[in-house]
């Protein structure tokens, strides 16, 4: 297995990709530049390439010299490649020099990961047998990548017996892979509702029906459904992002409609019916007592991210082996995010892993955050940990 001795040669490379894309953020479907150097790099390695796959989507194929019993086998290895819209504050030499934009999720960091360990790979064919596609996914915050993608034929140009993935972690030790059993992620779900009365002057609300009185009372009573409702062993989040109503220019219009956006997110398709069919219910519930009329519509975006036994037990594996058992943890609990890859695990076999990068150096430095630093000291542990997923599936 490889090491992470075997590819510390790798790491001032990677860190040079990481702080590059880092400062050159790309949203969702707008990774032009990320897109041609993941290519431009693949190809340097040898590597078959692909472009344009939805859209701004890259693959990679690597193929084994080694005589051995994966010689039939094709995995995946995965990278999301885009950026958030919001603005860093991290004030480093590197920052991003989009304004709007910046890689506050460790994206630029999965990317150059994916090219050392292709890099390696591609160098060390006699190690595997098999093929690799090495997969540079666009799109993973919110705009649909991982479907896109499988519309556009991924796996049917790409044929995988299984597919992996990894992210990083702040708070979880410096180079440590954790791989959970069952469900790691969340499904993520938006929905709204809109309440609407009969619009009245403020002084005369016996002249209108109330569509903001009922919009609060649906808001206090939304989050019975978590506490009182769902089992209390069980996972489900309901939350409020958006409300609408009214002009503020006129303070004394009772207003006539009242929206409401908010998101759902789950660890079960169980959880995730009941979250849907309560928030409707509820909605015309209080619209009801209400007088008003209420049009709830509750929009699937993502189901969880659930790993399979198999997949996730050879990753495990493949981590002890790599970084040392120390170094390896078989479960983590979820984390109520969401992530598309659960798309690519419902149409193939496969698991997601969690790469450890240390406590932030900004206490604000989380996810997501304006503070929120890759740290480069995992370039090399991650990439490793990918190579040491390809030995174990296709290992000769």
């Amino acid at each position: 297995m490889p090491n992470v001795e075997a590819l510390e040669p790798l790491a001032g490379i990677m860190t040079e990709w990481r702080r590059d894309l880092h400062a050159h953020p790309e949203l969702g479907f707008e990774e032009q530049r990320t897109a041609a150097l993941v290519a431009r790099e693949l190809r340097a390695a040898g590597i078959a390439v692909e472009e344009g796959i939805a859209g701004t989507g890259v693959v990679g194929t690597l193929r084994g010299s080694a005589a051995g019993t994966g010689g039939n086998r094709a995995i995946g290895l995965r990278a999301d490649m885009d950026a958030l819209a919001m603005e860093e504050a991290t004030g480093t030499p590197y920052a991003s020099r989009s304004p709007g934009r910046m890689h506050a999720c460790g994206h630029d960091g999965h990317t150059a990961m994916l090219l050392g360990a292709a890099k390696w790979l591609a160098a060390n064919r006699d190690r595997f047998a098999g093929t690799v596609h090495l997969i540079f996914q666009p799109a993973e915050e919110s705009r649909g990548g991982a479907q896109a993608m499988l519309k556009d034929g991924l796996f049917e140009r790409f044929p995988v017996d299984a597919v992996y993935a990894i992210h990083n972690l702040p708070g979880l030790p410096l180079g440590t892979v954790a791989v959970p059993k069952g469900a790691v992620l969340a499904s993520s779900d938006t929905w709204e509702v809109t309440f609407r009365g009969r619009g009245t002057h403020g002084a005369k609300p016996h002249l209108g029906t109330d569509a903001t009185l009922a919009a609060a009372a649906f808001i206090t009573a939304l989050q019975s459904i978590v506490s009182r409702e769902l089992d209390p062993l069980a996972t489900g989040v309901v939350s409020v992002g958006h409300i609408a109503a009214g002009n503020p220019e006129a303070p004394n219009v009772i207003p006539a409609q009242v929206l409401l956006r908010g998101t759902a997110r789950a660890l079960s398709p169980e959880v995730r019916d009941m979250l849907e069919e309560r928030i409707g219910g509820i909605a015309r519930g209080v619209a009801a007592v209400h007088g008003v009329e209420a049009v709830p519509v509750y929009t699937r975006r993502l189901p969880p991210t659930v790993n399979h036994p198999a997949q996730a037990a050879l990753m495990h594996a493949a981590a002890a082996t790599t970084l040392g058992t120390e170094h390896a943890r078989d479960d983590h609990p979820p984390i109520t995010a969401g992530e598309d890859f659960a798309c690519m695990l419902e149409a193939r076999p496969g698991a997601y892993a969690w790469l450890g990068t240390g406590d932030p150096a900004h206490p604000e430095g989380w996810h997501h955050n304006p503070h929120f630093d890759f740290n480069d000291a995992a370039l090399v542990a991650g990439a490793a940990f990918l190579c040491g997923v390809v030995e174990a599936e296709l290992g000769a």
